[in-house]
């Protein structure tokens, strides 16, 4: 009897689905996608399901439900409470001290706020930052909500940054910023814009009628700083403070600077070296013979850094704010900066004749180049100037006169002379890679875009630079305080055989059973000599490097073959370094008097969350450097284009810096700016792709394009808007679009790829993902 029981009840537990079915995440993908509230109706609707497939989804929702990843009301799939799916897309708008903040993407209760609502995140999901979506399961938890991700989502759904274009047909399109998005978009309500305006717009309805909304009017996409606003907006960079922010830096402007707790260093001619149109001036140093007849040969030096953790302390607005941001970014025309002007550049900025507070890294360096002591101390100095590095290059060179020379240069110079032959006993990987430089002058128009000069003031600074991060470090682990470290990992086995197979197209061998260093990659260098392969291997030696990032675990720097590293020097501009410097106070007893205004936080070491929290804190801000660094590519690339857009037609000096099946890019010597050559315009034999060799290879002609070779293109687009550009051969163009003759005899080869494409590449897994 029992046994019959059981059978007649196991159907009831086995729900059979039809063919085609939805799965629960399609399901749950279509609510949140959809423009309107989703109920069993238009679920059905949405997935053609009919008769008994409309009770299989009945029954299916029925589960979700219990199941808790949806919550049915009638006629819709929406959590009850407050409106708040339980399955839901949030997208991330603030940062609480370390925690996110997220509201729901669609919110429909009238007359009541979105709810703010705690992210929390578990285990290494990827850092989220402010602008992400996400898909994730919501609760209530005391008064207010939390979230759990269960993903991440794509941003393609996401506001839409465009410049308005109208048609022959007098219709209107949203032309994308983005060079990597292809298609116009068509605009379903212009607001009050008007042709030509660059504008935010966010899309409506679902793929493949896609069309846009306005929502803001950023202006004239040519006018001065709208390049970088444009950045700013698609990159989502938080530029206005607060006012409460900004009303704190006045307040923690006027904080006495306790000169007599400080180390007294306003005797000596203390400079600051800089680029010429630096804004801020966060460091400077010092050197001069050590007495100490136990070092002889050697030097004292001090690398002095503005003393912001005295003014941004734990748990201020002004702290909130500038780990929200992470670090500054710096754009041709305007820098948004970590914090307000009252300290970014004034009070932190390290100004020539004016007293100010420092950090102070005191190094004994010996006649061999090694860091032999080191200390730190809070200090109040006064730079005897601020120079330029071709005016301090152009003194010790005896070009120019300085008053500055013998007292402050020479020692610098010769000091620097031991801290450099330290360098080349560790060998660190030595890619002389050019910095672009975009020159405006007063009305934002381009006067030139040119490779910045590498001169021997710029290593100068740099190795005094590294040598205070490495103190800094090490001075923490002496202490066993918390480091925030500055991570470089050895490269990863599939780079390495990656470069390996480029290597082997030249003919030369790259073991990989040995152990992996910088000096590895130095050798390799050398090998190649001054030939005119060189600089396409030190791209590719680039590129099978790591990407760096911030870290409270040690894992060594491995660019700069250093075990312990973390960044000591800059904090008027990074969060990492204000936090090296907050446990530095800490774990040598530096902190000064509390302020007497209330309204600022009593310590400036570091906090019980600053602790608890550097783990998340590292993986934010490695996020928004990475974000700072593409955004400020993208506007020298936008402002390249502009400058370029007078040479169309004419032909260019160019280097292949990349090479794919449908084509291949290349860059403007001496400019930069990387631009398409379509493999549809190289004629009309086929090419072979060679993704072991990162070349395209002629059948016929057996004309070979390949990473780092340089060649003549005539430049066939300019576009500043999306920072595009698009090049032809100048012997032989094709108009866009236009037919060409192809040897019909030829196999045909699959879909997806073009027509005069082949691929060859390594015989062992040629298509694994990189």
């Amino acid at each position: 009897m029992a046994s019959t029981e059981k059978q007649k009840k196991a159907p009831a537990r086995t729900k059979v689905r039809p063919a085609g079915f939805p799965t629960r995440d399609e399901v749950v993908d279509f609510i949140t996608s959809s423009d309107q509230p989703a109920g069993k109706r238009e679920i059905a609707k949405a997935f053609g399901l009919k008769g008994q497939e409309k009770i299989a989804l009945k029954a299916l929702l029925k589960d979700m439900a219990d199941e808790g990843l949806i919550d049915i009301g009638p006629a819709r799939a929406f959590h009850k409470m407050g409106g708040v799916p339980k399955v839901t897309v949030l997208r991330i708008v603030d940062v609480d001290d370390t925690t996110l903040i997220a509201t729901p993407e669609r919110w429909e209760a009238e007359g009541q706020p979105a709810p703010r609502i705690r992210v929390v995140e578990r285990g290494k999901r990827g850092a989220l930052t402010i602008g992400d979506r996400i898909l994730a399961r919501t609760e209530e938890a005391g008064k207010g909500w939390i979230a759990h991700p269960m993903k991440k989502l794509a941003k393609a759904t996401e506001m839409l940054l465009g410049v308005v274009e109208e048609m022959a047909d007098g219709k209107l399109w949203l032309r994308p910023v983005d060079k990597r998005i292809r298609k116009d978009t068509p605009i379903s309500d212009i607001g009050t814009a008007k042709k030509g305006d660059l504008v935010l717009a966010e899309p409506t309805g679902r793929p493949p009628r896609i069309s846009a909304r306005v929502t803001d009017i950023l202006g004239d996409p040519f006018a001065p700083r709208s390049f970088s606003l444009i950045a700013i907006h698609k990159h989502g960079i938080p530029h206005v403070f607060p006012e409460a922010v900004e009303e704190e830096a006045v307040t923690a402007s006027k904080l006495p600077l306790h000169e007599d707790k400080r180390e007294d260093l306003r005797h000596l001619p203390i400079v600051a070296i800089d680029p010429v149109d630096a804004r801020d001036h966060d460091d400077a140093v010092w050197a001069a013979p050590d007495e100490d007849p136990a070092n002889e040969g050697g030097y004292k030096a001090i690398v002095a850094i503005a003393d912001v953790s005295y003014y941004v302390r734990p748990g201020s607005a002004l702290d909130r704010e500038a780990r929200k941001r992470g670090n500054s970014v710096y754009f041709p025309d305007l820098v948004v900066p970590m914090l307000p002007h009252q300290l970014s550049s004034d009070m932190c900025s390290l100004r020539a004749g004016q007293d100010r507070a420092a950090m102070a890294c005191h190094l004994v360096i010996d006649a061999q180049g090694k860091v032999k002591s080191f200390r730190f101390s809070r200090a109040i100095i006064r730079v005897a100037a601020v120079l330029a590095y071709e005016n301090a290059q152009a003194a010790i060179d005896g070009e120019q006169e300085n008053e500055l020379l013998e007292p402050a240069l020479k020692p610098l110079w010769a000091c620097w002379a031991l801290l450099r032959k330290a360098r080349e006993k560790r060998d660190p990987l030595a890619l002389d890679l050019p910095e672009r430089r975009v020159v405006l002058d007063e009305w934002g128009k381009i006067v030139s875009v040119a490779v910045r000069e590498r001169l021997d003031a710029h290593m100068l600074i740099e190795d005094y630079m590294i040598a205070a991060n490495v103190a800094a470090a090490k001075a923490l682990e002496a202490k066993k305080a918390p480091v925030m470290y500055r991570v470089h990992e050895t490269p990863g086995r599939d780079k390495l055989v990656a470069l390996k197979e480029y290597l082997a197209t030249f003919d030369i061998d790259f073991a990989l059973g040995q152990v992996i260093r910088p000096s590895t990659f130095n050798q390799l260098i050398k090998k190649v000599g001054e030939s005119e392969e060189k600089e396409q291997i030190m791209t590719q030696i680039l590129r099978s490097q790591t990407q760096a990032y911030y870290a409270p675990q040690n894992m060594g720097h491995f660019g700069l073959a250093l075990g312990s590293y973390a960044h000591f020097t800059s904090p008027i501009r990074r969060y990492a370094d204000l936090l090296v410097h907050r446990a530095l106070v800490g774990a040598y007893d530096l902190e000064l008097p509390a302020p007497k205004d209330r309204a600022i936080p009593d310590r400036s070491s570091l906090s019980q969350e600053d602790y608890e929290n550097m783990g998340r804190v590292g993986e934010m801000i490695s996020g928004h450097e990475r974000r700072a660094m593409e955004a400020e590519r993208e506007t020298i690339d936008r402002y390249v284009a502009a400058f370029l857009s007078a040479h169309v037609g004419e032909v260019v000096k160019a280097r292949i810096t990349g090479v794919q099946n449908f084509g291949f890019f290349a860059t403007v010597e001496g400019l930069g700016g990387d631009g398409l050559v379509p493999v549809s315009t190289l004629g009309a034999e086929h090419f072979f792709f060679d993704e072991a060799g990162k070349a395209l290879q002629g059948v016929e002609s057996g004309d070979r394009y390949t990473v780092g070779q340089r060649l003549e293109l005539r430049l066939a687009e300019a576009d500043p808007i999306n920072g595009a550009l698009r090049f032809e051969l100048p012997d032989n163009p094709s108009p866009r679009g236009s037919p060409l003759k192809r040897d019909r005899t030829r196999p045909k080869i699959h879909r997806g790829r073009p027509t005069n494409i082949r691929h060859i590449g390594n015989s062992r897994g040629k298509h694994k993902k990189r």
